[in-house]
């Protein structure tokens, strides 16, 4: 089990190609408040949970004069992630918490959203944009089942809430239960830790992701959804793009040999790769446009970009990898190499 990780990531500046990138995906907006607009509170108090424990999150608050101007140039970043800028939608919505987090990478602000025509809320993130975070983001939107819904301006990442229950909550709270299908999330699990790996998504621990549940006519269906995109083709250490290897997942891994032989595993990575091998097919452009980008881009230290290569050229007996100089080269191979293996039966 994996008991270390990179305590603090350097902040990689987004440079001009990312942002033109960005634009021609539309990908850019303008807006009227920015993160570090943001910063200028007056009082934070610690967010308490409903068990009464720290969340690591600060409800922050701003001097009165202030408060229109946020409510608005708030309302309006949730009007371009949900209706592309359709502004009349913001008279029924107010802000009704801002909070802060000073634990991780991005020390984001999350904005809570409500509607006072029924009092429903909803949330999102602003975020410094990060470029590693940016690569994340969308590289999960064109190889994950799942799409990314965020915009950039200047400095600022603004994201769409993705709902789910915590991992760390699901393995304490759900996971224990008799109503839960455990051969479903053994093999979503399976699926979820070939995908992190596949395009070199790393930290996945349980509190980084989320378990999407839907209800089927029979039973339940699951559905693991990376939530922090921070780690993305950055660490030196191949086991750190696999969550199986995190002492924090380890009730999901014992799940998984318990319930699932190897010939299953083997069956549920294949099945994987051929999805993200069709989503690679449908973004072929986009993909070589981002990868364009990447290689020229810097995201991570030549010492882990070394220890990496090193690593998957013995993981995958290809001394091709001892040739690669960058990131972006290790992840296209590790792409490439991993949706050509044969199929396991």
């Amino acid at each position: 089990m994996i008991n270390n990780i990179s305590k603090k990531k350097p902040y990689y500046k987004i440079n001009e190609r990312l942002f033109q990138y960005l634009d021609k995906y539309k990908r850019v907006v303008n807006l009227t408040i920015y993160y570090n607009d943001l910063l200028q509170y007056a009082q934070a108090f610690p967010l308490i949970d409903k068990y009464g424990k720290d969340t690591l999150w600060e409800t922050i608050f701003y001097d009165p004069y202030r408060n229109e101007e946020l409510n608005t140039g708030l309302t309006q970043m949730y009007s371009l992630l949900k209706t592309d800028g359709d502004i009349s939608v913001m008279e029924h919505l107010y802000v009704d918490r801002i909070d802060f987090c000073t634990f991780g990478n991005s020390k984001p602000f999350r904005v809570r959203i409500v509607n006072q025509l029924n009092d429903n809320y909803d949330y999102f993130y602003i975020k410094r944009a990060d470029a590693s975070r940016i690569y994340g983001l969308e590289l999960e939107h064109m190889l994950s089942p799942n799409h990314i819904n965020y915009f950039v301006s200047k400095e600022t990442l603004i994201e769409e809430h993705i709902a789910g229950i915590p991992g760390d909550n699901f393995i304490l709270e759900y996971l224990v239960t008799e109503r839960v299908n455990k051969v479903r999330i053994a093999k979503e699990f399976v699926k979820f830790n070939e995908r992190c790996f596949v395009r070199l998504l790393g930290d996945m621990r349980s509190y980084n992701y989320v378990i999407d549940i839907t209800p089927d006519f029979e039973d339940e269906q699951y559905r693991i959804r990376a939530i922090d995109f921070d780690q993305q083709s950055y660490e030196g250490r191949k086991s750190l793009y696999l969550p199986q290897f995190y002492k924090e997942n380890s009730e999901l891994v014992k799940l998984c040999s318990e319930l699932l032989n190897p010939q299953t595993i083997k069956q549920y990575q294949f099945e994987e790769r051929t999805l993200i091998g069709k989503r690679l097919q449908s973004n072929r452009y986009r993909m070589k446009d981002l990868m364009d980008n990447l290689n020229l881009d810097t995201i991570s230290s030549k010492e882990k970009i070394v220890q990496l290569r090193e690593e998957l050229s013995k993981q995958h007996e290809s001394k091709m990898f001892l040739k690669c100089n960058s990131m972006a080269e290790i992840l296209r191979l590790n792409i490439k190499i991993v949706l050509n293996k044969p199929a396991p039966f």
